[in-house]
């Protein structure tokens, strides 16, 4: 699987992440050709390279004959959609300045539709957003991941006046993710910045095994103490074929309390979006004999699991640490049994189905409808879905 790994030891902006792209071998040309079925007039597109520090790079420059214009939400889908863009490109710009609209809109309190697009609302921004959905494409990435983001400190002027660094719309869109400062008086992240790296990559964390291919520096604007530059790095994952994640895994160790307790608080632990939850006995200090609680999170639920865990168990202290996965391809099916519809999950290799696993709520669901037992619906859902997966 092609992959891109965005390293934001310079934060990041929409011209940065297109810079990296063509400098790790976009052909301008083509992303030109990608962007022309957007039809707007009065934009031309250029791509110089450059050096910040010791580092050379590339850097993506729009220009753009057009006054000053405030456009709505609904004006930025139209465009998208009236254009000869991939399904795929569409659906994902028009997510990421739906998910703007929707923070500028907490932000002044109004309506997302309501919501008057200022800087992201520009020509410019418009090609960085879109621009880089495209390169990805055009690319072939399957799957970006990101770096810790460094956001810079300090104020920086907006058409609102003076506001603190990052901008709230930046952070806000930032939410859940893993960032810090070293100090550096500078708007680092912009909110277009933002937006992309929060729709575009999966994960936030170290890089993901893989055979680099190409590596690409996108210049920024600003002169700093660091080389304002957006890395990217893009290979081909080492996972074989399986899939590959980062999540979190929450542990401690309980000695005092309940094992019913203990199956309650795995219950609140996935309703606050777990993974997976699971309990291990062991032996703890003095021979008592105690439980290993283990919670899989995403670190956008690490929070709220983490509060779940202090909440509903005994324990003072929880370690934390990330870890890799491999897995597989995942996909859920609905098949038909003569007790009725059942959810079955799917699991690929690029090659081959390696697992067929029938989901548990929605057997136990259709046995208690229809007064049978569970494992016949069990037997006959897997019998039904080995049926469509294999034609047996």
């Amino acid at each position: 699987m092609k992959v891109a790994y965005f390293d934001c030891f310079s934060g990041a902006a929409g011209d940065m992440f297109i810079g990296s792209l063509l400098d790790a071998g976009l052909s301008l040309n083509r992303l030109k050709q990608e962007l022309s079925k957007l039809k707007l007039s009065g934009v031309e597109l250029s791509a110089s390279k450059g050096m910040k520090g010791a580092l050379s790079g590339t850097k993506f420059n729009v220009e753009v004959n057009e006054g000053h214009v405030h456009r709505h939400l609904h004006h930025i889908t139209e465009m998208i959609d009236q254009s000869e863009l991939s399904d795929a490109v569409k659906a994902r710009s028009k997510a990421i300045f739906e998910q703007v609209a929707k923070v500028e809109g907490g932000i002044h309190h109004k309506d997302p539709q309501a919501i008057h697009f200022h800087e992201v609302g520009a020509l410019d921004s418009i090609v960085d957003i879109v621009g880089s959905v495209a390169a990805l494409e055009l690319l072939g990435v399957e799957r970006a991941y990101c770096s810790r983001i460094h956001v810079g400190t300090g104020f920086v002027k907006c058409q609102h006046g003076e506001i603190p660094v990052p901008a709230p719309a930046t952070l806000a869109l930032l939410k859940g993710l893993p960032v810090y400062s070293r100090g550096i008086e500078a708007e680092l992240v912009t909110p277009t910045g933002a937006a992309l790296l929060r729709n575009l990559c999966v994960s936030f964390g170290t890089m993901p095994p893989m055979k680099v291919d190409a590596v690409g520096y996108g210049l920024g604007t600003r002169d700093l103490e660091i080389p304002n530059m957006l890395r990217v790095v893009i290979g081909d994952t080492d996972t074989g074929e399986f899939d590959y994640d980062q999540v979190v895994l929450l542990e401690t160790n309980i000695d005092d309390m309940s094992p019913e307790l203990l199956s309650d608080a795995s219950e609140a632990v996935f309703g606050e979006g777990a993974l997976d939850v699971f309990v291990t006995p062991t032996v703890m200090k003095k021979g008592r004999a105690g439980f290993t609680l283990s919670v899989l999170t995403s670190r956008e639920k690490l929070d709220e699991c983490l509060k779940a865990v202090f909440v509903h168990t005994s324990t003072l202290g929880v370690r934390i640490s990330e870890v890799n996965r491999r897995k597989l391809f995942r996909e859920s099916i609905s098949v038909d049994t003569r007790f009725g519809p059942v959810d079955v999950k799917v699991g690929r290799s690029p090659k081959e189905v390696m697992n067929i696993a029938p989901e548990y709520e929605s057997c136990r669901r259709v046995a208690v409808e229809r007064g049978v037992a569970l494992k016949q619906v069990y037997d006959e859902a897997t019998l039904a879905a080995r049926k469509q997966v294999f034609g047996e």
